[in-house]
This record gives structure tokens, sequence and C-alpha cells, in this order.
């Protein structure tokens, strides 16, 4: 199986569509959404092309290929125009004899990790930095913020597919990969 995996879209229509250009590209099995996703939060600035029901609309036409979990910013009102569901603290999901604990970060991250099986990787969003670093007992894997990049960052997605995370542009550039082993 081969998955995208984002975070951080906050309602950046601009970005969206990128990720969605980048869909096309790839040729995922399935999208793994991991939060923040129409609404920017007070902290951040706008982002590009902020419109909330574009991105709505264009994440729908691939709802039965979306995974998603609830950012800090996401609430039920997002989830009256979204078609899939987005609103669970995280989703476990087994993908090619890994287990993934996916959840946006402000509940569970690196420094909190929750309950879960060794060998487990944590996934988060939330920080909007990449990072891979192997913990006692896990993996914590971020793919950075597609839409507002902190910390010098690049605005991207992962790509997981035969045990590899690799690292992406929104342009489709891979610029860091990590196998599980």
């Amino acid at each position: 199986m081969k998955l995208m995996i984002a975070s951080d879209l906050h309602g950046s229509a601009y970005y969206t569509d990128k990720l969605l250009a980048a869909w096309t590209e790839e040729r995922p099995d399935r999208l793994l959404l991991l939060g923040d996703l129409l609404y920017h939060g007070p902290r951040n600035a706008l982002p590009r092309d902020y419109d909330c029901m574009r991105v709505a609309e264009r994440l729908n036409s691939l709802k039965e290929r979306i995974t998603a979990v609830r950012g800090n910013c996401d609430c039920e009102v997002d989830q009256m125009v979204l078609e899939f569901p987005m609103l669970g603290d995280y989703a476990l999901l087994e993908v090619n004899g890994l287990t993934l604990f996916a959840t946006h970060g402000h509940l569970w991250s690196e420094d909190s990790p929750p309950p879960m099986a060794p060998g487990t990787v944590l996934l988060n969003g939330h920080f909007h930095v990449p990072a891979c670093r192997a913990r006692e007992g896990f993996l914590y894997v971020n793919p950075g913020s597609t839409s507002i990049p902190k910390d010098g960052s690049k605005g991207g997605y992962l790509i997981l597919e035969d045990r590899t995370f690799t690292w992406k542009d929104m342009d489709g550039g891979a610029w860091k990969s990590h196998t599980v082993r």
C-alpha cells in the first residue's frame, strides 16, 4: 500500500490544489490527513488563497480515499461541510507491516506519547516542522505543514511506501527519507 500523509492545510486552497496535484502524480492508495484542515487558527496568519469551502470541496472529491483525524483548529462545524469523518482524536492503521498511531499532536506528541505497543510509529502534525526521530519504544514522524511551514522548513507531505517514509516538497521533490526496519 502507498500512503500519502499531510497535515495542517489550514484552509489554503492554493496548497490543497498543490497537494491534490501531487496526489495525481503520486497515485497513492489513501490520503491520511493529520488535522487542521479548514481553519487557520488564531495564532497563524492567513495562508495563501484562504478559502475553506473550496478546500472542503476539493477534499470531498477524494472522500472514499481519505482517513483524517481532528486537529486543534478543527470542530464540529467543519464536519458539516466535509463528507468524510475527521473528528476522531486518532486513527490506528496497519500499513506495510507497520502500526501507525496517527493523531494531530495537540493531545499526544513525541514528548507526551499515547499508550501504544512497542515499535509503533507515532504520526503527528501540529508543530509545522518535519521530523523523524527514534524514541524509546516508538518512531516519531511528522510530515510538517503543507501551507504554513515553520522554523525554516519546507511545506510538503509524506509518502509511505514499502516501509519507507519520504518527505517531499509541494512540487513533489524528495528531500529526505527513512526506512523502518
